[in-house]
């Protein structure tokens, strides 16, 4: 059964308790922010024992949010990262981590021997103290403070007020008056940003979120709404009428006032999308951090094979199947009766046995992609079988796999080939732990295992399990 299930609004409910706990003053770690961005990233979510996993696709990738759990174990997100991984390896699916909290880096640091990071300045969260709104204290906040005095001297029948169900007529009327002069700046992201503010209008109650409308001369000119994640508010929506001076910095502050009490410590005001004017307005309120977010790309062991290897054992080569050996390749790769206990049947993909050259074509197709890394096994100039190794971890392990062409059988070339590949696999790709596994019908399959050093470590209902180490 599929691990993740697409979030919805009959779902949604499921995730509230963890971001209601969060503490990393991460603004995705959200309800409001998972329903804002649906459409555009198309959340899914899992539980994996105390830890909430969320994922997402972002041009064209697919990223794993760091796990989150509900009690802050650090022990419980490392377990279901595992459990990531191991998903990864039976769906070939590449793991690209997002949202990365700072102080779990080292962890993944010490987990991974090779991987990317990134922490993109313009998607990290601005975190201000909740008490400097209130009151815009000191030198540096004297210009917002200006342009409150300038707000109330202007319109001295200003009121901010919680925004009530009765109030939606009213704050739909102020976003199309907003909108105007919004659209008008031709981006696409603020274009797509208002779209979302529309669509969450009709759910703030059940996203738990905190809303509040400022009105002047009788009609709405401000309206704000975030959500309680932890000790901070995450401030989702924030529109004023840019003609009335000073309401900015006055709706931010009355927003403060009004909803940052019993335990609200920060306001997370999130990221400036890159958005230079958006960025100097956000760094002129004086934030106490900038919440980094790091990505982290984990690189497999096949990850830097550039070129599939070529290698001697006692009585054979391993190398890339020729281009000649097309017809050998394909009666092996084709055997319909054989390979049941490869793991693979060609007809699940095609109706009709396909021509010589689709086998070899595939095989190639995945190492290109990264998929495995197959070599023939060749007996002189002779094809006789293939080696495999496949189902690539990031903690430094791989499966291998072995399949004889029928007349090779019995001669201990699979056995020389296993020895041989992991030879290779241990002193070249430094791998740490080899795997393989056959089913249990297959008593030769096993007797060769044994032979070439796998040692057993458990069953199934269908399979024998083997491993082996650099060590022996």
């Amino acid at each position: 059964m599929e691990l993740f299930q697409p979030i919805d609004r009959e779902n949604m409910q499921e995730l509230a308790p963890y971001f209601a706990a969060q503490t990393r003053h991460i603004s995705d770690f959200s309800l409001a922010f998972q329903y804002m961005w649906y459409d555009a990233l198309k959340p899914a979510y899992a539980f994996i024992g105390d830890c909430l996993v969320l994922r997402e696709y972002f041009a064209g990738k697919c990223y794993y949010h760091f796990p989150l759990s509900r009690s802050g174990d650090g022990e419980a997100e490392m377990r279901a990262v595992a459990a990531i991984e191991e998903r990864a390896r039976d769906t070939g699916e590449r793991i690209h981590y997002t949202n990365v909290p700072k102080e779990r880096l080292p962890l993944l640091t010490a987990r991974y021997a090779e991987m990317l990071v990134t922490n993109n300045r313009r998607w990290r969260d601005y975190l201000y103290r909740a008490e400097d709104f209130k009151e815009y204290p000191g030198k540096k906040y004297a210009g917002q403070r200006n342009h409150v005095r300038k707000f109330e001297k202007l319109y001295p029948d200003w009121q901010f007020r919680e925004a009530l169900p009765s109030d939606m007529g009213a704050i739909e009327a102020f976003l199309h008056e907003y909108e105007a002069s919004q659209r008008a700046k031709g981006s696409p992201l603020a274009d797509e940003e208002l779209d979302e503010v529309y669509a969450v209008l009709p759910h703030m109650q059940e996203l738990h979120m905190r809303a509040g409308i400022l009105t002047a001369g009788g009609r709405v000119v401000g309206f704000s709404a975030g959500e309680r994640c932890g000790d901070m508010i995450v401030v989702h929506i924030e529109k004023a009428l840019r003609e009335c001076e000073g309401v900015y910095p006055f709706l931010a502050r009355q927003f403060a006032r009004a909803f940052c009490g019993d335990g609200v410590r920060f306001l997370n005001r999130m990221d400036d999308a890159g958005d230079l004017g958006l960025r100097k307005s956000k760094l002129q309120y004086g934030p106490c951090e900038l919440v980094d977010k790091y990505n982290v790309t984990p690189k497999r062991a096949i990850d830097f094979v550039m070129r599939l290897p070529d290698f001697r054992t006692e009585r054979l080569v391993l190398k890339p199947v020729e281009d000649a050996d097309k017809a050998a390749y394909a009666r092996l790769a084709g055997d319909v009766v054989r390979n049941r206990y490869w793991g693979y049947d060609w007809r699940s993909d095609r109706k009709r046995r396909p021509a010589d050259s689709y086998f070899l074509k595939s095989a190639r197709e995945d190492f290109a992609k990264r998929r495995e890394m197959p070599l023939g096994i060749y007996l002189s100039d002779m094809l006789v079988g293939e080696a495999v190794l496949h189902r690539f971890g990031y903690d430094a392990r791989a499966e291998i796999g072995v399949r004889l062409l029928p007349e090779y059988e019995g001669m201990g070339y699979a056995r020389e080939a296993v020895c041989g590949y992991a030879a290779y696999a241990f002193s070249r790709l430094n791998l740490e732990r080899l795997e393989a596994k056959c089913y249990k019908e297959n008593a030769r399959s096993r007797t060769m295992l044994l032979a070439a050093g796998m040692r057993p470590c458990g069953e199934d209902e269908t399979y024998f399990y083997f491993y082996r180490t650099p060590e022996g």
